[in-house]
């Protein structure tokens, strides 16, 4: 395979993912035209049409979609295979993380620079979502997840802890009162959230002693950022982790319920798709991240 080839086949991965020669193309170095081209004559060679171009969207035809997948998986080998003989140890090629969005902007991305600073040649997708989504549809190298994992085809790594706590904002405490025993949690307002999500109840332990709360949430979220703004804007009391919080704490948007009470920490798991445990770029933001982790919020 010729190098030539090994950038077509590059480009039309990224046109198939971006959707749009134009932002791949910046993101190549290359002319739109450059890259429009060499597209077109992967497709020629093939004898088949990848991608369905309108003047509104690129999307990959049915053909497409089956190349892409079998291509992305040879393509991130091929880049393996560079960064083991690459004498430096910067990593080169591109990096497809999924992790939740609250995460991401809040603990990863002000961290993120060192990371991105020994392997400047390393380009990295972050997938935000707070659901947990197809990871090999989405050719995901790495996904982020907080909180115990489903039974799923892969290999996972547990990379850190967080620590749960519940919070409420003064105002609301100020008009509802301040809970002093889990046993107070049932007459208040409760927001459920994704790190809230252990079913019904919250747990409590203080010295050997445990204590189960029913909570029955007024408002629900699927979204950490969403339980946060609701929490902030007197909606109720949620639980969280001390990562999410951090900010609201500090400048005393939020302040912590029942502190002398500890609630089970949540495991931090990195979380490599089947086919994909071994590669270096991964096991390498991995190692990052638990680094993170361990230093605390």
């Amino acid at each position: 395979m010729a190098i030539k080839d090994l950038l077509a086949l590059k480009l039309y991965t990224r046109v198939a993912r971006l959707g749009s020669f134009s932002a791949t193309a910046r993101e190549s170095g290359l002319a739109q035209s450059q890259v429009s081209r060499m597209v077109a004559e992967l497709e020629a060679s093939l004898g088949a049409r990848l991608l369905s171009r309108t003047t509104r969207a690129v999307v990959p035809t049915e053909a497409g979609i089956e190349f892409l997948m079998r291509m992305e998986p040879i393509l991130a080998a091929v880049d393996d295979a560079e960064n083991s003989v690459r004498e430096s140890g910067e990593l080169r090629g591109l990096l497809r993380i999924g992790m939740p969005s609250t995460m991401a902007i809040r603990v990863v991305m002000p961290r993120l620079s060192a990371f991105t600073e020994r392997h400047p040649q390393l380009h990295l997708e972050l997938q935000l979502e707070d659901r947990w989504q197809d990871m090999i549809k989405e050719a995901v190298d790495i996904g982020i997840r907080v909180g115990h994992l489903p039974d799923l085809s892969g290999t996972a790594r547990q990379i850190g802890t967080m620590h749960r706590v519940i919070v409420a904002s003064p105002a609301y405490l100020a008009r509802h009162g301040t809970p002093t025993s889990p046993h107070d949690i049932k007459g208040h307002r409760i927001v459920g959230g994704p790190a809230g999500a252990q079913g019904s109840s919250w747990q409590f332990e203080r010295e050997g002693q445990i204590s189960r709360v029913d909570v029955h949430p007024q408002i629900s979220t699927n979204d950490t950022a969403g339980a946060l703004a609701a929490a902030t804007g007197g909606l109720g009391i949620t639980s969280t982790t001390s990562w999410a919080c951090a900010l609201e704490l500090s400048n005393g948007a939020l302040v912590r319920v029942l502190p002398d009470w500890k609630m089970a920490d949540l495991p931090v798991h990195a979380y490599f798709p089947q086919g994909r445990s071994t590669r270096m770029a991964a096991r390498a933001f991995a190692d990052f991240l638990a680094q993170a982790l361990s230093e605390g919020p």
